[in-house]
């Protein structure tokens, strides 16, 4: 996409790997497919520029894995007919999982426009105001929560920090430690930002704001997240391979995709540049060729609210169809969530849990996501009818340049044909 760059891209959970890892360097760490299936086919009558494009998609999906992506799932529907669907993956990874476009996924952010969903229905209702004060739903949590609104939290305009750059939480999040961490263990380690910027005056993306906006959901409703999400959202719209993830195990009997990082070598030389990291620093998990660390199960339970559902692309592409078409929200609480502050970062603008993305073809809305193992891109057109998933089995894998460039060139070239525009050219070059 054209604000689309692999420093804005693959970052945890939105957040800033990068920097997290620079800052553990100088604190924790000083102390201590031919195979998938492929319904690239058309349905009847949709003519032979829909197959000639979906055989390109298939071409730049096996690019994106063989340059670094690992393994990719395509899945674009535009409401009429047979949804476009492809798995491709890098031949050794076929050892692990033979990837499928049904596998269930960590979808990291992308969560965060559930939870705003939420809040909005609780705003329809009348239960939480979006200029009520942190303070008055969680005294004493939030430094300055006296300054915070709950639109400031789901828009990232509150001044909070992010956690995932203090010592203290960083060796989980790279699988080090083994520790379940409640939301408000998170919020207490969240710094201000730095320089301090306060309340209200720009967009700085945070996961503390969600984890805040879990609690102020289970204590307006009385239920837990888990609960309102599945009496909500999936359950209403048959998302059956949706949850909220409380520990590393994935549901038995059900397929997931292998997730992958490099390894600490490699990690060490994709960062020189930016940080020198001291030699062994990396993600933990059993050791795959090129270099790379299975991140499977790695514990994502501390993304909560901030991201911490499992789903598979159909799955989330039916809640994002449902949301941006209006049948989740009133039109009140929609034109809301489409209020966006400025974030050339992410592409064009944030609203509430909401990006809006400007690409080559036009403007898509939704949101990123990325774990340890797993980064997505989710997007509906504006009306709600038409929607892409590209999913990636790498998270920070896809730093390299080429492996970015492949990467972003098979978003581009879905996004494109979702909204049912010319492809950009020139973009399967590495």
């Amino acid at each position: 996409m054209s604000a689309h760059t692999p420093s804005r891209r693959h970052r945890v959970l939105r957040g800033a790997l990068t920097v997290a890892l620079a800052t553990w360097m100088g604190a924790v760490l000083v102390g201590c497919s031919d195979d998938g299936q492929d319904g690239a086919g058309p349905a009847a009558g949709r003519g032979t520029a829909h197959t000639a494009a979906a055989g390109r998609l298939s071409v730049l999906a096996q690019k994106a894995a063989d340059t670094g992506s690992l393994g990719v799932i395509v899945r674009i529907d535009r409401g009429d007919g047979k949804p476009v669907e492809i798995a491709r993956q890098a031949a050794w990874t076929k050892d692990d999982h033979r990837l499928a476009v049904g596998d269930r996924f960590r979808v990291g952010s992308n969560t965060k426009t559930l939870t705003a969903t939420l809040v909005l229905q609780q705003v329809a209702e009348k239960r939480i105001g979006l200029d009520d004060t942190v303070e008055e739903w969680l005294p004493g949590l939030v430094k300055g929560g006296g300054h915070i609104t709950v639109r400031m939290l789901l828009n990232h305009t509150s001044g909070l920090d992010d956690f995932l750059l203090t010592p203290e939480f960083l060796p989980s999040l790279t699988g080090q430690e083994q520790r379940t961490w409640r939301p408000e263990e998170l919020l207490a380690t969240t710094p201000e930002q730095d320089p301090p910027t306060g309340p209200g005056e720009k967009y700085s993306y945070s996961n503390a704001n969600y984890e805040a906006l879990g609690l102020i959901l289970e204590k307006a409703t009385g239920s837990s997240l888990a609960e309102l999400i599945e009496q909500r959202i999936t359950k209403p719209l048959g998302m059956k391979d949706s949850f909220l993830a409380t520990d590393a195990a994935w549901h038995a009997g059900k397929r997931h995709a292998t997730g992958y990082e490099p390894d600490a070598k490699r990690l060490k030389d994709l960062l020189s540049g930016t940080v020198d990291l001291p030699e062994g620093v990396g993600f933990a998990g059993p050791e795959r060729p090129g270099d790379n660390i299975d991140t499977t199960a790695i514990d994502p339970s501390w993304a909560w609210a901030a991201g911490g559902m499992v789903s598979t692309a159909q799955d989330w592409q039916r809640f994002l169809t449902a949301l941006t078409s209006g049948r989740l929200l009133p039109e009140a609480q929609m034109e809301q969530m489409r209020t966006t502050v400025d974030a050339p970062e992410e592409g064009g603008g944030y609203g509430l849990g909401l990006m809006k993305v400007d690409t080559p073809c036009g403007t898509v809305w939704g949101h990123t996501g990325g774990l340890p193992g797993y980064s997505s891109e989710i997007y509906t057109d504006t009306t709600g009818t038409r929607s892409v998933a590209v999913l990636t089995v790498t998270n920070f894998g896809v730093k390299e340049r080429k492996a970015a460039t492949a990467n972003k060139a098979l978003v581009d070239a879905a996004t494109c044909q979702m909204l049912g525009n010319p492809q950009p050219s020139n973009r399967t070059t590495a």
